[in-house]
């Protein structure tokens, strides 16, 4: 088999594994996030709940992130080419927006790790660490740290030919390539959340030794369980590319093939899609993983959305004007208005 082949059959996979794969991830994670979002806030027991909030801003923030990427594929399949790829501007943004937004992720994920390793702990000053306002300002102070992170990109971001919205200035991609993707969106919260996850684990484990409500203690046990299952997806889903990184990084560029270079970027694809996987797999892990939040998530939709809806048809109801049914003189029956 020849190698234009070999690619040719590569960049077939490549579209149509692209194709089918960003639609249902944006389906799905457009319909979870919502439903994230709607459950969170809508009822009571989540209310002032520290890691409620942390999953809010993560469900709005991955919704953005899906609108994004969705819109630049279907601009691409229309005009055959992403809009950052023809506009300096989107370029520029683009890039800003988007690692602005993964590093918050990556943030809130972290800081729901922390939360419950020390609301859960037994000691008390520990437990006492963590409040609803601290959780506010944690979340602006990264965003705007983020933000001010990828201001360089603005001024050293540029379209080239045959390679699209890169940056060209060589200190900023060394950054880039090294402390951004392996550690600041990589390693670091890969390690952080999922120790302290574990630790919290282990703290919600010896609840019932201490003297705290039941009602706080099957919530304490929840959240923390779809935390520690969301913080282990999350670490599946990203070391594939962070190793990828790694390997891309020490790779010989005077040694690859044109076979070798097709092969890596099938697998390219495949791991930026499990990262992307992140921003809309989140309500779907919680429904599998916990019964108590399916009988939210029924009872969301129940009493919260279906009754409203039931009771508004039935009031229209009855403000119509129906039908009244009169014996006739013919022993039969009339419908008059």
């Amino acid at each position: 088999m020849s190698s234009s082949s070999d690619a040719y059959r590569f960049d077939i996979i490549i579209d149509k594994y692209i194709i089918y794969i960003n639609n249902i991830i944006f389906a799905a994670g457009l319909i979870g996030n919502i439903f994230n979002i709607l459950v969170f806030t809508k009822l009571k027991v989540f209310r002032g709940n520290r890691c409620a909030f942390y999953l809010i801003i993560e469900s709005i923030v991955s919704t953005i992130l899906l609108f994004i990427y969705f819109i630049f594929h279907i601009f691409k399949k229309i005009y055959g080419a992403e809009p950052d790829d023809i506009s300096l501007i989107v370029c520029k943004l683009k890039i800003t927006f988007i690692q602005s937004c993964r590093l918050l992720i990556s943030s809130v994920i972290c800081f729901k790790a922390l939360d419950q390793f020390f609301s859960t702990n037994y000691r008390v000053y520990l437990r006492r660490i963590p409040t609803f306002k601290r959780a506010r300002y944690s979340v602006i102070i990264v965003t705007i740290l983020w933000v001010l992170q990828t201001i360089p990109y603005i001024f050293f971001s540029n379209i080239v030919p045959s390679l699209g919205c890169i940056v060209t200035n060589q200190a900023l991609f060394r950054y880039y390539s090294y402390f951004y993707y392996i550690l600041l969106n990589g390693l670091f919260p890969i390690l952080i959340s999922s120790l302290f996850s574990l630790f919290a684990y282990r703290n919600v484990r010896h609840l019932i030794r201490r003297q705290v409500p039941i009602q706080r203690r099957r919530l304490d046990h929840q959240m923390t369980a779809m935390i520690f299952v969301r913080v282990l997806v999350f670490v599946i889903l990203t070391l594939p590319f962070t190793i990828f990184q790694i390997y891309k990084l020490n790779i010989n560029i005077n040694l690859i093939t044109d076979l070798h270079y097709d092969i890596n970027q099938v697998v390219a694809t495949i791991v930026t899609s499990l990262l992307i996987y992140n921003y809309s797999l989140t309500f779907y892990i919680f429904l599998v993983t916990s019964s108590r939040f399916r009988r939210q998530v029924k009872y969301l939709l129940l009493k919260k959305c279906w009754l409203p809806i039931k009771c508004y048809c039935c009031k229209s109801n009855r403000n119509a004007i129906h039908p009244m049914v009169t014996i006739s003189d013919a022993s039969g029956i009339e419908l008059v208005s």
